[in-house]
């Protein structure tokens, strides 16, 4: 419930601060004087979008702030939900700076406009003249059987069953649309593996090869060089092999002598031990060395494999290769698994759609079985309402379809006239017609849903007589059960308030300003009687303004 209001620097307003109660709450006031703005400050609160041109003083910024008692709205969860601190008495305030930049805070907290269009639609319903045009509208029109039949619960898990399903047909579709391409490539990129595959690729194997193939290309040389070499070792008269010998025998005897010459024994035997193991080495080596031809062409044959693959690839080693490899196996791998994805994925799709069905078929039969009622309850106030020969055609068609709202079709037809037929609303319905169906809605969807406020903006233009007495007593009835507040030319309707202000325009030092204020018993009396016969009245408006106020 709407507590307070208070409004600086918007529009036509300096300063202003009212609060609001419970029960039935009228604002009146002359064409002009600034009701309008009232409803643009309010909106701005609730989340409408601004800029600097709604500031009075451009130099500084606009501030809006309402206060709303919520505690008995079960809001806790939505507050845990946009990550809000809760309060009972939560307040809502956003500021417009000079350049057109806007802030908003929940219980002072930083939020976006999305938060609090989404806090607005639990909080206040604003309805103007214009959205009369809702009553076309096909969601709105759901959203009311579902008040009645309620269907909340079952509709919030229906939407997000829906967003999961049409997430999952979304990756089926990627699913296959990647295997029809994979497919195209299928044939081409096994082959591709399967070549690579056959090949046996090690990841050293190109340079071992390489080197083999480079020895035995020159084995004559490797040999010749190799025989010398022992020759030049091991010869007996002039091998160093034998020179070491003889060397080493040299300085052993002197060794003895000083430190010195043992430090030079010592390493010409380390140099003998050395060169030992070398012509040892090299007797292997040289026992070794044997051209084998069909080696050589092997080893060639294999390198030429390698290198043909490379180029093939268009890359420079075994490693790269067996990159590709692996790839290549992954897509290979991918095709022919990808069946067993898709069908798993569509037993997941099928899954959801069941339970969708299932949903959907409540929620159908629960909006069925309220559709009798809610006819009923439309013609009989609008019987009221001076519309007796009223008439409604609600009727659902369940279809295979999923829609946002279910999976029925909903055909919501009106006549006005005895005998007449059936038709959309929009085309059939006059203003004054419109206005007074959807005030009966919206008196239905008050007694079925937990709405804090609902505020009217002249619904009653075109009404006069005993009908705007129906329209007053139809707002009593609601404001049982909700915060109600009307804007209202008529003095019938605002008689029936239990707190009645007024808009008025002041000149302060030649600045045009716009106020509100709460109007005392007598000075209600007097505009009501204004609003019986204008400025001039008479004692007559005075006394039927006491009459209607009771």
């Amino acid at each position: 419930m709407l507590t307070s209001l208070s409004i600086n620097n918007y529009a036509l307003i300096n300063q202003l601060s009212i609060d609001f109660s419970s029960g039935l709450s009228i604002i009146t006031g002359e064409t002009g004087a600034g009701k309008s703005i009232l409803l643009g400050a309010l909106g701005l609160v609730l989340g409408n979008r601004a800029d600097s041109s709604t500031l009075k003083d451009t130099s500084k910024k606009c501030i809006v702030e309402a206060k709303v008692a919520v505690a008995t709205y079960n809001l806790r969860d939505f507050f845990d939900e946009v990550d809000l601190d809760y309060d009972d008495n939560t307040i809502i305030r956003r500021e417009i700076l000079p350049s057109g930049k806007s802030r908003a805070f929940v219980n002072d907290t930083p939020v976006t406009l999305s938060v609090l269009n989404q806090l607005r639609v639990k909080l206040i319903d604003v309805h103007s003249q214009h959205q009369t045009m809702q009553l076309s509208d096909v969601n709105f029109q759901f959203s009311v059987l579902d008040a009645l039949a309620k269907n909340e619960a079952k509709t919030v898990s229906y939407k997000k069953g829906l967003q999961q399903l049409k997430s999952l047909q979304g990756e089926l579709e990627n699913l296959e649309q990647t295997q029809r391409e994979a497919n195209q490539q299928y044939d081409y990129n096994l082959h591709l593996f399967n070549e690579l595959n056959d090949a046996n690729l090690q990841t050293d194997e190109q340079s071992e090869l390489e080197e083999k193939l480079e020895k035995l290309n020159n084995i004559e040389d490797i040999k010749l060089n190799l025989s010398e070499a022992l020759e030049i070792s091991i010869n007996e008269e002039i091998g160093v092999q034998n020179l070491l010998n003889t060397l080493e025998s040299r300085l052993s005897k002197i060794a003895p002598f000083s430190k010195e010459y043992q430090e030079l024994s010592n390493r010409i035997t380390s140099i003998k031990i050395e060169l030992d193991d070398i012509v040892t080495e090299l007797e292997n080596a040289n026992e070794n060395v044997d051209f084998n031809p069909n080696e050589a062409e092997e080893i060639n044959d294999r390198l030429q494999l390698l290198y043909n693959l490379q180029k093939k690839h268009y890359v420079n080693s075994n490693e790269e290769l067996l990159l590709i490899l692996e790839q290549l196996s992954e897509k290979v791998s991918h095709v022919e698994n990808a069946e067993e994805a898709i069908n798993k994925k569509k037993n997941e799709i099928q899954g959801i759609a069941k339970k969708l069905d299932d949903l959907a078929l409540k929620i159908s039969r629960a909006r069925n079985k309220v559709i009798p009622d809610l006819i009923n309850q439309l013609q009989n106030l609008l019987s009221d309402l001076g519309m007796e020969n009223a008439r409604f055609s609600i009727t659902i068609k369940h279809k295979e379809s999923y829609f946002n709202s279910g999976k029925d079709e909903l055909q919501f037809l009106f006549s006005a006239n005895k005998g007449g037929s059936f038709g959309a609303l929009k085309k059939v319905a006059s203003g004054g017609e419109l206005s007074r169906i959807m005030l009966s809605i919206k008196k239905i969807l008050s007694e079925n849903t937990n709405l804090p406020t609902i505020i009217f903006d002249e619904i009653d233009t075109g009404v006069s007589g005993e009908v705007s007495n129906k329209i007053a007593s139809i707002m009593q009835q609601m404001s049982r059960n909700m915060q109600v507040i009307a804007i209202t030319h008529l003095p019938q309707i605002a008689a029936k308030g239990n707190n009645h202000y007024k808009v008025f325009k002041q000149d302060v030092d030649n600045t045009t300003t716009t106020n509100l204020k709460q109007l005392t018993l007598d000075e209600r009396i007097v505009e009501i009687a204004e609003m019986l016969s204008g400025k001039e009245f008479s004692e007559t408006a005075i006394t039927h303004a006491k009459e209607l106020l009771n």
